[in-house]
């Protein structure tokens, strides 16, 4: 059964919804929690594993996404430290490099949802 713009889209909320989660642990306004960067438990990469991996197997477009959704998630584990030693500004700093990762991630989504979409 193909892939629908909707399951993009979903996958889209759980990118959208990581990075406002660390933005608001940078912010002070919630408590970092652990899950948040663990690919088991990471919204973006239960998607990456529930629907990407079993539609599209291992096509190197999943490979990178799931490399570059860890990637981010170490990202973002690294400047919950860094504002936990006190280092606010170069944390909140840091989300720049986040926004890379999800520049990174939005294109390889758009890549494979045009091909799944016109197949």
């Amino acid at each position: 059964m193909p892939l629908t713009a909707l399951d993009f889209q979903q996958a889209r909320i759980k990118q959208v919804l990581f990075k406002s989660r660390l933005r608001s642990v940078l912010y002070g306004v919630r408590v970092p929690e652990q899950e948040l960067f663990d690919m088991r438990h990471n919204a973006l990469a239960q998607w990456l594993l529930t629907v990407a991996r079993p539609h599209f197997g291992a096509r190197p477009e999943v490979v990178t996404l799931e490399r570059t959704v860890q990637q981010q998630l170490e990202a973002g584990r690294a400047l919950v430290a860094q504002y936990q030693r006190g280092q606010m500004e170069e944390a909140r700093a840091g989300l720049e490099k986040i926004n890379a990762f999800a520049t990174q991630i939005e294109a390889l989504l758009q890549h494979l949802e045009k091909g799944e979409l016109v197949n």
